[in-house]
């Protein structure tokens, strides 16, 4: 049979099908994804740059791009075209749960801070999927060059929100990361790292937690 018709990228470079996959699948092992897996091994001259990637935009490309890098692809430009598709808004789906939680928190009166190890503005992607107007403040990493599991991240989520920290929950899915908010006294609640097709109501257990 023919081989299979090659995909254009966002670069215009023609890339066939069977090499297009090995070389995500190669790229899901670097950790080239933010918000993905975690690579199998950071490279030694990333490591340090790796440790500190949410403390700015420019650390966070860097060692993102710089993981890619470690998969050899057709043109060198797609390492950096593959890190802007990924702040796109279309390239983020929302949990199934996401909308019907948020809803319910602002019904009861509960106040929502987004508390994210990041280094780019995330406030598009939950503007184009509708959830902007259920969030009362974002607390990001790269805006404060503080990064989780630093307990100052969640201290400024409380304080935005003018919240005791005692008094809040802290709900996320990095037991290491996110776990840094019980150091201040916050309530925490893990749900499960997983594609959005495996995870369809881990969020909606908070709604009875918070009354």
């Amino acid at each position: 049979p023919p081989p299979p018709t090659p995909t254009p990228t966002a670069t215009g470079t023609l890339f066939p099908s069977t090499p297009l996959f090995r070389s995500a699948a190669a790229l899901a092992r670097a950790g080239a994804r933010p918000g993905g897996a975690r690579p199998v091994e950071v490279p030694g001259h990333l490591a340090e740059l790796w440790a500190h990637r949410d403390r700015g935009a420019e650390q966070h490309r860097a060692a993102y791009t710089g993981a890619a890098r470690q998969v050899p692809l057709p043109d060198p430009r797609l390492h950096d075209a593959l890190y802007d598709r990924h702040m796109a808004p279309e390239a983020w789906r929302p949990y199934g749960d996401a909308a019907q939680v948020l809803t319910g928190l602002r019904e009861r009166g509960v106040k929502v801070a987004v508390v994210s190890n990041i280094g780019w503005d995330l406030r598009p992607v939950f503007r184009a999927h509708g959830l902007d107007p259920y969030v009362d403040a974002y607390v990001l990493s790269y805006e404060h060059a503080v990064q989780k599991p630093d307990p100052r991240l969640f201290a400024t989520a409380c304080e935005a929100l003018g919240v005791d920290p005692r008094d809040a929950l802290m709900v996320g899915d990095d037991r290491r990361a996110d776990g840094g908010a019980a150091g201040l006294g916050c309530a925490v609640r893990f749900v499960d790292h997983l594609p959005v097709e495996l995870r369809p109501d881990a969020l909606r257990p908070v709604l009875d937690l918070v009354g």
